[in-house]
């Protein structure tokens, strides 16, 4: 490697910037994502002007180290962020968030050179992930040949590197082992096949085809993001001395989502308001619908639910956090167990925000489910959260219980 991570220290953009202000503008840009809904997914992912603005505000900066240009804030600080960008469009902030945290990934298990040359001199890194291996790294020159093509790559559009789980074919094994490879853009193509989707329309969820990429040595390593034995420590952790940088990733990857479907479920409400407050009741006594109980029961009920699931959410986070630094600290490993559980436990977050939203949805009237109505839109996008493999929560209990029971070493 040309650079060492001891010689690799970036300025940070904005040295004095707090948490606070970081969810401060993402609270600024809740108007202007909401009135670009329709055009963001028209085009499929929202426009290059508010990438710019997503950037100037330090959003993917948010989980950044410090040593390499970023603020190193908190987990509790970046799903803050994300349920305020997704309460003014969950499209365009799972497009943001799935892209800017998959630094965690890049900071915790690769080596420190690699993480070096990743941010290069700018600090700037976006990359999407995908959990299923759909491609094979062999090793060739000394480096690694990469193909294959991936599905679903939300963050797509906007991203320098792509970080996907790959095969890793080995001699005398009935298996392939499962491994990360870290990608350069130059490597891979975005396929224009983000149409004809219910929801998350603006998502920037294209596929990304690597016909025949080559990556040096480091850029491919051999962890299962199921289930990733961070017990002996990781790169980050060493390299950084933060704890954040030496967590699992199934649980991480799900605090993103159900804050994601949090911000979701404040923005339906807020829809909901504005009709009832708009709309008077279509028999008699004729009066406007925010005083009529059958709607008032309805808003009190998704109030109740999007309210308990950011607890949840903001919760799951500082357990996360605990538990990355249990494993240094108290030498207690981040285990899988733990990560099942806290998983499992947010998935039941998503499902009281689904609860929220198809309530709103069948309560509100037909006007609503009309083209072009945010309830509609709202009603596909959380949609497409509940048929999310990562939202099946029979599947992971039935996980959580093997793993209860001690018959669950890895899956």
């Amino acid at each position: 490697m040309s650079v060492t991570a001891s010689q690799r220290v970036l300025p940070v953009p904005e040295p004095n910037l707090t948490p606070a202000t970081m969810i401060e503008r993402a609270i600024a840009l809740q108007p202007r994502l909401r009135d670009e809904q329709d055009a963001t997914e028209r085009r499929g992912v929202y426009s290059e002007a508010v990438e710019r603005e997503f950037r100037k505000a330090g959003f993917y900066r948010c989980l950044q180290p410090r040593r390499f240009g970023g603020y190193e804030f908190d987990l509790r600080t970046f799903l803050r962020v994300t349920i305020e960008l997704a309460r003014g469009d969950v499209s365009a902030a799972w497009c943001l968030i799935l892209g800017a945290g998959h630094v965690l990934m890049l900071c915790s298990f690769f080596d420190p050179e690699v993480q070096a040359e990743a941010f290069g001199t700018d600090g700037e890194f976006a990359a999407p992930s995908v959990a299923a291996p759909s491609g094979t790294a062999t090793p060739s020159d000394g480096g690694w040949l990469i193909q294959g093509m991936w599905t679903y790559a939300s963050g797509a559009p906007y991203a320098n590197y792509f970080l996907p789980a790959i095969q890793i074919p080995a001699e005398n094994a009935k298996e392939p082992a499962i491994g990360l490879a870290l990608i350069p853009r130059s490597q891979w193509e975005m396929l224009d096949d983000w149409r004809g989707i219910l929801g998350m329309r603006g998502s920037g969820s294209n596929s990304i085809r690597v016909a025949a990429g080559r990556v040096p040595r480091g850029y491919v390593i051999p962890v299962d993001m199921r289930n990733a034995d961070v017990s002996k420590g990781t790169p980050g952790l060493r390299l950084h001395g933060n704890p954040m940088y030496a967590g699992r990733c199934l649980s991480f990857f799900h605090c993103e989502l159900v804050s994601l479907m949090v911000g979701l479920g404040y923005a339906a409400i807020d829809e909901y308001e504005k009709i009832i407050r708009s709309r008077n009741t279509i028999w008699p006594p004729f009066v406007p619908r925010y005083q009529h109980h059958d709607f008032q029961r309805a808003l009190g009920l998704a109030l109740g639910m999007v309210g308990a699931a950011k607890r949840l959410a903001l919760d799951a986070g500082d357990v996360y956090m605990e538990l990355c630094r249990r494993g240094p600290q108290g030498g207690e490993p981040f285990s899988l167990k733990d990560d099942l559980e806290l998983f499992a436990t947010l998935e039941h977050g998503g499902r009281l925000v689904w609860e929220a939203v198809e309530t709103l949805f069948r309560t509100v009237g037909s006007t609503g489910a009309r083209d072009g109505q945010r309830m509609q839109r709202y009603y596909r996008d959380m949609s497409m959260y509940r048929g999310h493999i990562s939202a099946q929560y029979e599947t992971v209990a039935q996980r959580l219980a093997l793993a209860h029971l001690g018959l669950l070493e890895q899956f």
